[in-house]
């Protein structure tokens, strides 16, 4: 039988992964809302996609700028995590290197209006620029890599360069409801194949 301290150890590790499991909920959910909705959505929608109480998302992150920059960190993570996982199980390195751009994509639809959530804090802005490129390029370098030593690609392609151009070609879908980016990059990486 557990003593009354392995027991209340047993239950603040269960309290710790509830509330990391909600905290991913959340960040799942704020995500969700801001691709549809901007980083401006109402936090009571984030609540309901969450399926919890607006008070619950103030207990996390108290200003709406705590939980841009989480959300940020968040899609970041698992961009990142992504890479080796799509370069393990798609059908090819362009295949993976394509996917793993797709969510490149909806991560810079997300990351759309966080320099204004932001404005007070530009050197905070600055730390998770260099945090993004930090983890980032690698990944991106390493799927360009593969694809190129497949003979998918053409050699030279440089990860900062995609990244850049894909940023651009998601800088103006807010402006005009007829601008697909995500076409754009299908475009973009399609140029990067190998003439057969």
């Amino acid at each position: 039988m557990p003593s009354a301290s392995e027991s209340k150890g047993a239950s603040a590790r269960s309290t710790r992964s509830d509330a990391v499991r909600n905290r991913q909920v959340l960040l799942d959910a704020a995500a969700e809302v801001f691709v549809a909705s901007g980083v401006d959505a109402p936090i009571r929608e984030i609540a309901a996609r969450a399926g919890v109480g607006t008070g619950t998302v103030y207990r996390h992150f108290p200003t709406r700028a705590d939980l841009v920059v989480a959300v940020y960190r968040h899609q970041v993570e698992a961009c990142a995590e992504a890479g080796p996982a799509l370069l393990a199980d798609s059908a090819s390195p362009f295949a993976a290197l394509r996917a793993w751009t797709g969510l490149f994509v909806d991560f810079l639809v997300t990351k759309h209006g966080l320099a204004d959530a932001m404005r007070a804090d530009s050197g905070g802005f600055e730390a998770l620029h260099a945090y993004f490129l930090d983890r980032l390029v690698p990944v991106c370098a390493q799927l360009l890599d593969a694809a190129a030593d497949a003979g998918e690609i053409g050699p030279g392609a440089r990860a900062y360069e995609l990244m850049r151009g894909i940023g651009n070609l998601c800088a103006g879908s807010d402006d005009d409801p007829r601008y697909d980016p995500r076409r754009l990059v299908g475009l973009l990486l399609q140029g990067l194949r190998q003439a057969e």
